[in-house]
């Protein structure tokens, strides 16, 4: 079948909804901390030379940055269709361009053009090293967009915290930007110690942060779902990570050419107020908010939440139905979800959670549900009598206004 055809038979067969296949990301600078279900056999199955897989992306048009050796189609996520007993399958990206409103709602289609976000499993055994992304203005001199992105700890993937459950973010008041450019002119003389400068906060299951670009940040090593702008640029500036070496090339990573060695470029890119905050964790701390009363939705069989909710670029949810209900489930525009608990229906589709996943193995965990699927409403049902469905569910801008904590 044609591109064209095997997107909309997705659709059809789908009810609005599409079944995507889990897609694997490796990072060379990193060690898997082994809790996002992948077979212990299969955490290097692109080689020990590409680093250890230690990120499952979802929903994703948006192709992995991973320099040269980067393979065909990495990080995209892809649509599956089963047709006469045989898998067809194409890149969400595709389908998206030949879908159109038709699968995102002609409201972010006409202003987009694309899906702009995605979310993934960052699942390091320790934290990353201290690093920004660019905003608009910068990811543009080198023909990206910038990254805003949120942080979510999910219960149901952290069985262990990993060796650094804390993240640096942002500096300390009083941090002057001559003390930073000193640290990163002494990026290649050994350990630069720029996380001095900063400080490091607890990681808590259940919770969340919002960090929007520019702002200094060493993600830590909990199991972390991340939902962001649809991206991948960054820039290194910490030269020394948990005894790690960081190459001098991710410091100057999404730099334009001609400021490559301008140490005042490194600390331009950076929102220099929202760093020195001293009201940090106020301004970027997300504890869950529920989406309507919480005791009448337990009375009609589940639990919605928004777990991130502090940018215009993007959204979270995550969404529980309780043992033994079935619940039809609105929502504003279309979404990507992840099942992390439990098994049911899902519109059509037989959902599950898998306990171990090969490398390639296709599975019933993860979904696309279109903009007017979601607003028709999907509905959702789970038989068991003791274990409830929960999943986590990312939506692109103008879904849900920019909130508040606590409103």
């Amino acid at each position: 079948m044609s591109t064209q055809a095997i997107a909309n038979k997705a659709l059809d067969q789908g009810q609005g909804v599409v079944r995507l296949t889990p897609t694997w990301v490796p990072r060379s600078f990193c060690i898997p901390g082994k809790r996002i279900k992948l077979h212990p056999d299969d955490y290097y199955a692109l080689g020990g030379n590409r680093g250890g897989i230690d990120e499952r992306w979802f929903s994703s048009t948006t192709p992995a940055d991973n320099g040269p050796l980067t393979s065909k189609n990495e990080g995209l996520s892809h649509v599956a269709v089963e047709d006469g007993g045989s898998t067809e399958m194409i890149t969400l990206r595709d389908a998206v361009d030949e879908l159109k409103g038709q699968i995102l709602g002609d409201d972010l289609w006409d202003e987009h053009q694309c899906w702009p976000m995605y979310s993934k499993f960052f699942d390091n055994q320790g934290a990353l090293p201290f690093h920004i992304h660019h905003n608009d203005e910068y990811a543009a001199r080198v023909n990206a967009k910038g990254k805003p992105e949120a942080y979510y700890f999910p219960p149901q993937v952290n069985n262990h915290g990993g060796d650094f459950p804390y993240t640096f973010m942002g500096l300390s008041p009083g941090v002057t930007k001559d003390q930073l450019r000193d640290a990163l002119v002494r990026f290649t003389e050994g350990d630069n110690r720029i996380t001095d400068m900063s400080a490091a906060y607890c990681l808590t299951p259940g919770t969340g942060w919002d960090i929007p670009p520019g702002v200094l940040h060493a993600p830590g090593s909990m199991c972390t779902y991340e939902p962001q702008r649809a991206s991948d640029v960054f820039a290194m500036y910490e030269s020394v990570s948990h005894d790690k070496v960081i190459p001098e090339e991710l410091l100057w990573k999404d730099t334009p050419k001609d400021e490559v060695g301008n140490f005042d470029y490194l600390i331009e890119v950076l929102d220099w107020e929202q760093n020195v905050d001293p009201n940090f964790k106020a301004n970027h701390f997300m504890e869950p908010i529920p989406v309507n009363d919480l005791k009448q939705m337990r009375s009609e069989g589940y639990e919605d939440k928004w777990i991130c909710y502090l940018s215009d670029a993007y959204s979270a949810k995550e969404l529980t139905i309780l043992p033994g209900s079935t619940v039809t489930v609105k929502d504003n525009g279309a979404y990507g979800l992840i099942v992390l608990q439990g098994h049911g229906k899902l519109g059509v589709w037989d959902i599950e959670t898998p306990s171990l996943i090969r490398f390639g193995q296709l599975t019933h965990d993860e979904y696309f549900v279109s903009a007017s699927a979601a607003k028709e409403g999907v509905t959702i049902s789970n038989p068991s009598k003791t274990d409830p469905i929960v999943m986590l569910k990312h939506f692109g801008p103008g879904v849900n206004p920019t909130m508040t904590p606590g409103v």
